[in-house]
This record gives structure tokens, C-alpha cells and sequence, in this order.
């Protein structure tokens, strides 16, 4: 078994939200035999493992999402880092003040990472 199908288990996912087999795998347009299929134990293709991970276990509206989005992620990564890392855990810190801190299915969100230390004039 491979890690990814270890952490992401649809039916626990599935059940976790509350949904039955329809209203979940049609929202990322599998339908109901197939998703039955994949919670058997198919191996789900990897465009379907990744659109189960970020529209169940994310939670992110797809609709919402454009390239323009990934395109400036990828800008602060790599001109910006630190930047970067302090967005991220603040949009962690609040996630965990709305309760929406441990995502269904999902063993662990790397790991906690220490709180922010105040920003000196040089890291500006």
C-alpha cells in the first residue's frame, strides 16, 4: 500500500463529512459505482486522488481557484520565502481559531512549525 492511500482514504473521508457515496464523489465528477469501486480498494487515478484531496480534505472551492493564484505562490516561494512561511502560518494560526485545523483523512498538516518571531527592519 502506498502512502498517499494510506493518508487518503476516501471512505473515512467520506463518512467523516457525513456524505453518502453520490453526494461525495460527484462533487469531482466520479460517479456513484466508481467511487464505491475506489473505496473497495481500485487504485484511484492520480487526477482523481488529487481533486478528492483538495475539494474534500482542503476544502477549497475549485471554482474560486485560478492560475494567476498559483503563479503568485509560486513568486513568493521563491523570491520571498520567509514571507512565504509566516503567510502560511498565519493562515494556519487561522484556520486552528476556526476550528478547521485537522482536515478529515489526513494524517498530520506537516507538522506544527514554531510561532512567528517579530519582524526585525532587516527582514523587510
Amino acid at each position: 500500500m502506498k502512502l498517499l492511500d494510506r493518508v487518503l482514504n476516501p471512505r473515512e473521508i467520506r463518512r467523516r463529512l457525513g456524505l453518502n457515496q453520490e453526494q461525495f464523489w460527484t462533487q469531482i465528477g466520479v460517479t456513484q459505482s466508481g467511487g464505491s469501486r475506489y473505496e473497495s480498494g481500485r487504485e484511484m487515478p492520480r487526477p482523481v486522488r488529487e481533486l478528492l484531496r483538495l475539494v474534500h480534505v482542503e476544502q477549497l472551492d475549485l471554482s474560486q481557484v485560478k492560475r494567476v493564484d498559483f503563479e503568485i505562490i509560486a513568486y513568493l516561494k521563491e523570491s520571498h520565502p520567509d514571507l512565504y512561511r509566516r503567510l502560511r502560518r498565519a493562515a494556519r494560526s487561522r484556520r486552528n481559531a476556526q476550528g478547521l485545523g485537522n482536515v478529515p483523512g489526513l494524517e498530520g498538516d506537516e507538522g506544527e512549525e514554531p510561532p512567528l518571531a517579530p519582524e526585525t527592519s532587516a527582514q523587510r
